[in-house]
């Protein structure tokens, strides 16, 4: 290889226009794929997602898993999880319970929470970050109701390679 092919790929690979980090606060992020229920793969959510043209595949993401804890533990619970990036959404606590799909979770006095952080999904990361959070969640008397990803309704904030 000459010394200009060299020097190209080392141009090329440093003037790549770099993603914009997402932040997961913008306003036009919808759900791109989701599953709340403990039977389903991460692979079959994320194809659904893929099929309805939704889910971007290698970009970036707001992972969020929902969360229901007894209240004394919520701090403690939202503290592990930071140490793996993870960070409370804003007002994602309410005292009341909620129903889904007409199931009642049987935490006691629980408090639904939602921990969610930025990152690539793919399906094996998924079905990690899924189980790293029903460990979590069991640990401190909690479950975990089930998880969405969340990306920009266009690519409007999105910057090319």
């Amino acid at each position: 290889m000459s010394t200009n092919g060299k020097t190209g790929w080392f141009r090329r690979w440093f003037s790549r226009a770099r993603s914009i980090p997402l932040d997961p606060a913008r306003t036009d992020l919808l759900v791109v794929a989701s599953s709340f229920d403990d039977a389903e793969p991460c692979s079959a959510a994320l194809e659904r997602g893929t099929q309805q043209n939704a889910w971007v595949e290698d970009e970036e993401i707001v992972l969020r898993h929902h969360l229901m804890l007894p209240p004394d533990t919520i701090d403690d619970a939202a503290a592990i999880a930071a140490q793996d990036g993870y960070e409370r959404a804003p007002g994602s606590m309410t005292m009341e319970s909620p129903e889904i799909n007409g199931y009642q979770p049987a935490v006691y006095g629980g408090v639904p929470i939602i921990l969610q952080r930025v990152q690539v999904l793919d399906a094996l990361h998924c079905s990690q970050e899924r189980s790293r959070m029903a460990g979590l969640a069991q640990r401190r008397g909690g479950i975990v109701l089930g998880w969405d990803a969340l990306q920009p309704a266009s690519d409007a904030g999105r910057v090319a390679d």
